[in-house]
């Protein structure tokens, strides 16, 4: 952390000085919080599925062509009950929040995890724009409407064998009969529903009330896959906001643009490191 303690310094002020802190969070900040998609995590939760399909982590592993439903919901069951109903491994989010509580902040996010709102995050502060690892959609989708999964969910993984769920289980649209899927935002049959409306609309407004004022973007974690949800905005915003200041922590891709390079801060290290030096 030698190399990066002025700039966790700059942060730490701005943090003191910000009238309200908004924070762009990806796939990085669910990592460094233990969330890891391969290596021994993937072992110990999907062995049996690499050696049987051949499948080397669990982003993979999510666009597997199953040829039937009862080994898509084997697979997805378990892949949702650990990164969404399971601990958080690491207190990064924890730590997160203990920085932001006392201030005005929003969140929005990438990720479908559920970890804001398990480290005591106001959900009404929170903008999850590509779904949610806990919610059911009709596959069509027939109607706009999402469905808690955590009990059909349990009784997939506990009742599933040789990588396969009983058909009884698989989940049906209770309004067409087709089968239901994951509420996550991989083609144009995402359900937007009435939840991630009023989601969108409070972000919106939380912008709009702050984008004049001391406000702090701070990005974590995010790649460049989905660059115009947060990445793109963040850069936007502080360009037109003389009194902003972007913050950057990304491990291998902390970067800002020239024309606000004076008011970033861009952290190339691990978010929870950098998290516990600012605490």
């Amino acid at each position: 952390m030698k190399e990066n303690a002025a700039q966790i310094e700059k942060l730490k002020e701005a943090l003191t000085r910000a009238e309200a802190v908004i924070i762009g969070a990806g796939a990085g900040l669910s990592t460094s919080a233990g969330y890891t998609y391969s290596g021994e995590r993937f072992q110990k939760y999907f062995a049996d599925f690499e050696k049987k399909y051949g499948i080397r982590d669990m982003y993979s592993g999510g666009f597997y062509p199953y040829e039937t439903l009862e080994e898509y919901w084997a697979w997805w069951s378990k892949h949702i009950l650990y990164n969404r109903y399971c601990d958080i491994p690491k207190p990064v989010y924890n730590e997160l929040f203990r920085l932001v509580c006392g201030k005005e902040y929003f969140v929005i996010t990438t990720n479908v995890d559920h970890c804001f709102q398990k480290a005591g995050f106001d959900k009404h502060r929170l903008f999850y724009t590509q779904g949610d690892y806990g919610l059911l959609q009709c596959s069509v989708p027939c109607h706009d409407k999402t469905y808690d999964n955590e009990e059909i969910v349990r009784d997939m993984v506990e009742k599933q064998k040789d990588m396969k769920i009983p058909t009884e289980l698989i989940p049906r649209c209770p309004v067409c009969g087709k089968p239901m899927t994951t509420n996550l935002r991989v083609d144009d049959t995402f359900v937007q529903d009435e939840g991630w409306h009023k989601a969108c609309e409070r972000y919106q407004q939380f912008v709009k009330k702050y984008k004049n004022k001391r406000v702090l973007y701070l990005e974590l974690g995010v790649g460049g896959n989905t660059p115009a949800i947060i990445k793109y905005p963040f850069w936007r915003l502080t360009e037109q906001n003389p009194q902003a200041v972007y913050a950057c922590i990304n491990y291998g891709e902390a970067v800002c643009p020239s024309e606000i390079k004076e008011q970033s801060i861009c952290i190339d290290a691990d978010i929870g490191s950098v998290l516990s030096e600012l605490l």
